[in-house]
C-alpha cells in the first residue's frame, strides 16, 4: 500500500467519509447578490487528473476553494473572489506583482515617471488580443480607467480619485497625469481596479468576461466550480495546463476529503489547519507561507456600546490572541496587533497595544457603564469566522460583554446586512486586499465606519510623501488605529497549501489579490 493510500485508509476507517461536498452559494443567478469586500476566498484545482505527467495542451488542473464568487463582475461587486479567478488569469493589468512583492511589467513593457511625480507614460505590449479577437490598444486602457472613475460602484474606485487625465498618445502609449505626486498610485494598478477590459464587452462582464490573459473564462456551474480554458492566443508564455477548474467546498473537511479522495490535485487554502496531520508523510506537498489576511474583530464604531472608545478598549483587552489562534487555527499565522502584514514595508509588531488583562476589560467597561453590553457578533459562514467565534464569544463574555453569535450566510446574507446595512455591533472577516489599512479603516462610510480625520491626514501624507515619510506615516497610521482600538486585530492567515508532489508553481505567500494560475506547472 502507498503512503498515500495509508494515509486515505486511516482518515477513512477513524471517521467514516468526512462530510460531503456542498459548495458555495445557492443562487442560480450569476449577477445575483454581492460577493465580500473583505471575505476569504480559497483556491482549488479541479478537472482531470494530476499535474505534471502530460505536455502543455493535454493536461488539467483541479483547484479546491471555499468562497465562491457571488458575481463575475468586480466593477459593481465588492470581493477577493472575483480577482481571485480572473486577475492576471483573464484579465491582464498594466503592471503586476511577482512573487517577490516587486512591481513587474505585464500589459505595459516599460514605464516612466515625471520628476515633478505627477505623469506617468506608459509603453504598452505590441499583438496583444483580448479573447473575442479584438486588438488591445491605449483606448482600452483609456476606457478601462475612465470606467473606474464614472461607472464603478463599489468603493475601491476611489483608488483612482487621484487622477487628473488619462490620454491615449499613440496606439501604443498612455501617459496618466496624476493632481499631485501618489506613492500609492502605480501599486493600485496592480490590483482589480488596474484590470483591462475590451470596450466593447463591459455589459457582459458578470457572465462573459474577455481580457487579454493566458487563460479564457470556460464554464460555471453555480454553487460548484468554475472552468478556465488556456487562451490559445495569448501574447506571452504559454501556460502550462489546457484547463483549471475551480472547485467550491461549502464544508472545510470536505474540502480535505476531496484531496484525500483524489477529487482534486491542490487545495487552494487549508481551512481546517489542525487536520494536516493528515497530509503529513504522505504522497503530498505541503506549502505554509503568509497572506494579507488580516482576520480582523470588526466594530462598529458609530453605534452603542463601540462608539465609547472606553468599550473598544475593553474587547480587546479581553482577547488572549495567542490562545486564540491556538485554539481555532491549530496555532497557524500571525499576531499582528494592526491593520499591517509583515510582507508591507511600514510593518510594525503593535501585539503589544493591548496585552490579555480581564481585570483592566471588566474595569473599563464599568468606567464607561457597559457592564453587561449586548451584543451581536454576526459573522459571515467561512470557516475562519465560524471557528473563532464562540472563543471569541467566550472570551469577551468573561470580561463582562452579552454576546449573541449571528450566523450569516456568505456572501449574500453577510453583504446585506453587515457590510452594506451596517447592521451589527461585532463581526469577523478576513480582510484579504493588499495595502488595505486606507481601504478598510480610511474611510468613514465603510462598514467599520471608522476613518477619522486625523487618519485620513496621515493617510494623505503618506501617498505624497517621499518614500521615507510614506514608511512614517503609515507607521503613525497603523499605531493610531490599534491604539484607538478601532477594531481588534486577530491574526495574520497563513497561506496553507497541500498539493499533488508533481505540480510545480504554487504561491509561498498570498500577497496578491490573484491566484496566479499562469505560473503552474507539471513535473
Amino acid at each position: 500500500m502507498t503512503s498515500r493510500s495509508r494515509v486515505l485508509a486511516a482518515a477513512l476507517s477513524a471517521t467514516f467519509l468526512l462530510t460531503a461536498c456542498n459548495a458555495g452559494s445557492t443562487s442560480d443567478d450569476p449577477t445575483d447578490g454581492e460577493n465580500n469586500a473583505t471575505g476569504d476566498a480559497d483556491n482549488g484545482d479541479s478537472t482531470g487528473g494530476t499535474g505534471g505527467t502530460a505536455a502543455p495542451g493535454d493536461d488539467a488542473v483541479r483547484i479546491g476553494l471555499v468562497a465562491e464568487p457571488a458575481s463575475l463582475d468586480f466593477t459593481t461587486t465588492d470581493g477577493a473572489a472575483i480577482p481571485q479567478v480572473l486577475l492576471y488569469n483573464v484579465y491582464e493589468s498594466l503592471v503586476k506583482v511577482d512573487q517577490s512583492g516587486e512591481i513587474v511589467p505585464a500589459l505595459a513593457s516599460a514605464w516612466e515617471v515625471s520628476e515633478d511625480g505627477k505623469t506617468y507614460t506608459f509603453t504598452l505590449e505590441q499583438g496583444v488580443t483580448f479573447s473575442n479577437g479584438e486588438t488591445f490598444t491605449a483606448e482600452d486602457v483609456v476606457s478601462s480607467f475612465e470606467a473606474v472613475q464614472n461607472d464603478w460602484t463599489v468603493s475601491l474606485k476611489s483608488q483612482f480619485d487621484i487622477i487628473e487625465s488619462i490620454e491615449a498618445t499613440s496606439d501604443t502609449e498612455v501617459v496618466i497625469t496624476l493632481a499631485s505626486p501618489s506613492n500609492s498610485f502605480l501599486y493600485s494598478l496592480t490590483t482589480r481596479v488596474g484590470a483591462i477590459f475590451d470596450s466593447n464587452s463591459v455589459d457582459e462582464l458578470a457572465t462573459r468576461p474577455i481580457g487579454t490573459g493566458p487563460y479564457t473564462f470556460g464554464e460555471w456551474n453555480r454553487g460548484s466550480s468554475i472552468t478556465l480554458q488556456r487562451n490559445s492566443d495569448y501574447w506571452g508564455e504559454e501556460p502550462y495546463f489546457d484547463q483549471v477548474e475551480l472547485a467550491y467546498f461549502s464544508d472545510a473537511n470536505a474540502l480535505n476529503n476531496a484531496m484525500l479522495t483524489d477529487s482534486i490535485d491542490v487545495v487552494g487554502t487549508v481551512q481546517a489547519p489542525e487536520a494536516l496531520s493528515e497530509f503529513e508523510g504522505g504522497d503530498y506537498q505541503i506549502i505554509e507561507g503568509t497572506t494579507n489576511g488580516e482576520v480582523v474583530l470588526s466594530f462598529n464604531n458609530e453605534t452603542e456600546p463601540f462608539n465609547d472608545l472606553r468599550v473598544r478598549q475593553a474587547a480587546r483587552h479581553a482577547i488572549n490572541h495567542q490562545a486564540l489562534l491556538d485554539t481555532c487555527w491549530d496555532g497557524r499565522g500571525t499576531l499582528i496587533g494592526s491593520m499591517v502584514p509583515p510582507t508591507d514595508p511600514w510593518y510594525e509588531d503593535r501585539t503589544g497595544d493591548y496585552p490579555y488583562d480581564v481585570e483592566a476589560a471588566k474595569a473599563l467597561l464599568a468606567e464607561a457603564g457597559a457592564e453587561g453590553a449586548e451584543v451581536r457578533l454576526r459573522i459571515p459562514t467561512l470557516p475562519y469566522a465560524t471557528a473563532c467565534a464562540p472563543i471569541v464569544e467566550s472570551m469577551l463574555e468573561e470580561a463582562g460583554f452579552a454576546v449573541t453569535i449571528d450566523d450569516l450566510e456568505f456572501p449574500a446574507a453577510w453583504i446585506e446586512d453587515v457590510f452594506t446595512n451596517a447592521d451589527y455591533e461585532m463581526s469577523i472577516v478576513s480582510h484579504v486586499e493588499p495595502r488595505d489599512l486606507k481601504a478598510v479603516l480610511g474611510n468613514p462610510d465603510y462598514y467599520i465606519r471608522y476613518g477619522t480625520p486625523e487618519l485620513r491626514t496621515l493617510l494623505d501624507e503618506a501617498d505624497a510623501g517621499t518614500e521615507e515619510v510614506q514608511i512614517e506615516k503609515m507607521k503613525e497610521a497603523a499605531k493610531l488605529v490599534s491604539e484607538d482600538a478601532a477594531s481588534d486585530f486577530l491574526f495574520l492567515l497563513p497561506n496553507l497549501i497541500v498539493a499533488d508532489p508533481g505540480i510545480t508553481g504554487l504561491p509561498e505567500n498570498a500577497i496578491t489579490e490573484s491566484f496566479d494560475l499562469s505560473q503552474l506547472a507539471g513535473e
